[in-house]
């Protein structure tokens, strides 16, 4: 029992390390990038920008799929439902395809978005009652048998991604620090246990110097680690066969998506088990069994033990603990069937107590990769010397840029307004700064 104890432990902390925080005294930062230019039309494609909305309510729909139909080129909303996605100048012909859990999708041709930013609505999916009795009797064997056909359900080949990333952190409610980039990822097929390879392509970072203290939050891991939460692909970092035993499941409710019934299958570590596991739903394909989507919490109550897992370094006299950390990772189908990778995000909000001082300083870092084109490839996985290493942090691989065509062609995660504030706010200080 002892050596199980040490075995789960070994693993909860495998798959928390890959949002470590590295915390240290001082820091040094480039300077902020330009605001990036919209171009509507381009030599090479044409832009296309809108919002993904409830058709009853008018809610934003966050991290919808929208994609070219047709092709591997896509992207997700933000938070608010904004989205923008570059249409090769060839491909203008064809239509957006618009999709979310709950939802029926949506066409929209290209044209459409010709006067401007477009508002896509969609209905939400109501399941007949008839489809309910499709429920397997019991969850557990429904979960072993996701895990049995996971090489099965997901590609087969290795595949080459291109991939947008953004990492911030925020102190309070203020942004302190912004990376993005643009990635190339190397995917091993998903019965290959090698590790995923990140080569970075292009990126770019900033700064609010004047919310800066004497705590520098960086995270560790980069790109590496929205990678790392393809849990189907690394399916130990959630959980196996072995830890399914340390979890209660239960089939919740069922809806679609893209024409699919889908079961919503919760999950939350049973109460003997002491060591901080995690809780949340699985979207599973009721065809497949494939798993579509994740939404997944860690339980921070035991601070001490989630700290000590997720905290690589801190400053003499600092008390610092998490208080929430939730992931997500969707899927998509390819028109063989096979699902991939296409969109994963974590968040984790952290406490720090400062020896001799009066009030507390709260941080929230997030991170968010979105698969925006892909093939399956022949080549060798990137070389040492041209990929990231495994403990990279990127906001020590990038610097500010200021070319208002930074992004060229690739397809970027459309930015809340708060982080567009951040960026116009520094960059106006640095123009008074060159005149």
């Amino acid at each position: 029992m002892k050596s199980n104890r040490l075995n789960l432990r070994k693993k909860v902390f495998t798959m928390v390390a890959i949002f470590a925080m590295l915390m240290t005294a001082t820091s040094v930062f480039a300077i902020s990038p330009e605001e990036e230019e919209q171009q509507i039309d381009t030599l090479n494609h044409v832009l296309l920008r809108g919002s993904v909305e409830d058709m009853d309510n008018g809610d934003p729909l966050a991290f919808a799929t929208i994609a070219i139909e047709g092709s591997n080129i896509a992207t997700v909303s933000n938070s608010k439902g904004d989205f923008s996605l570059k249409v090769p100048k060839e491909m203008t012909n064809e239509k957006i395809r618009i999709s979310f859990i709950g939802y029926e999708k949506k066409y929209v041709p290209v044209t459409a978005f010709k006067q401007g930013r477009h508002i896509v609505e969609l209905k939400m999916i109501t399941v007949p009652l008839v489809e309910v009795s499709v429920f397997p009797s019991d969850p557990n064997l429904l979960i072993r048998a996701v895990l049995n056909r996971r090489n099965e359900n997901y590609l087969t080949d290795p595949t080459k991604m291109t991939a947008f990333y953004r990492e911030t952190i925020k102190k309070g409610w203020s942004y302190v620090s912004l990376s993005e980039a643009v990635v190339e990822v190397f995917k091993h097929s998903y019965d290959n246990p090698r590790e995923d390879r990140v080569k970075l392509e292009i990126g770019r970072k900033s700064t609010d110097y004047d919310k800066l203290d004497t705590l520098a939050f960086k995270l560790q891991g980069g790109p590496y680690t929205a990678t790392m939460l393809d849990i189907m692909k690394d399916p130990y970092l959630l959980f196996d066969h072995e830890m399914i035993d340390y979890y209660n499941f239960k089939i919740s409710n069922i809806t679609r998506i893209e024409d699919r019934t889908i079961y919503v299958l919760s999950f939350e570590q049973k109460s003997n088990v002491r060591i901080p596991l995690f809780y949340g739903k699985l979207y599973i394909d009721t065809q497949n069994l494939a798993v579509t989507r994740a939404i997944f919490n860690m339980n921070t109550e035991d601070k001490d033990e989630v700290a000590r897992m997720f905290i690589r370094k801190k400053p003499f006299g600092a008390r610092v603990f998490p208080t929430e950390a939730s992931y997500i990772v969707n899927y998509r189908q390819n028109d063989d069937g096979k699902w991939y990778f296409g969109y994963s995000r974590g968040q984790a909000s952290f406490k720090v107590k400062w020896r001799k001082k009066l009030f507390n300083t709260n941080y929230h870092t997030t991170l968010e990769m979105a698969v925006t084109d892909w093939e399956v490839t022949d080549d060798k996985p990137f070389r040492g010397s041209d990929r990231l290493k495994m403990n990279a942090i990127m906001e020590d691989e990038v610097s500010g840029f200021s070319d208002p065509d930074f992004w060229g062609d690739y397809n970027v995660i459309e930015p809340e307004q708060p982080i567009e504030s951040v960026i116009k706010k520094i960059n106006r200080k640095l123009s008074k700064v060159e005149d």
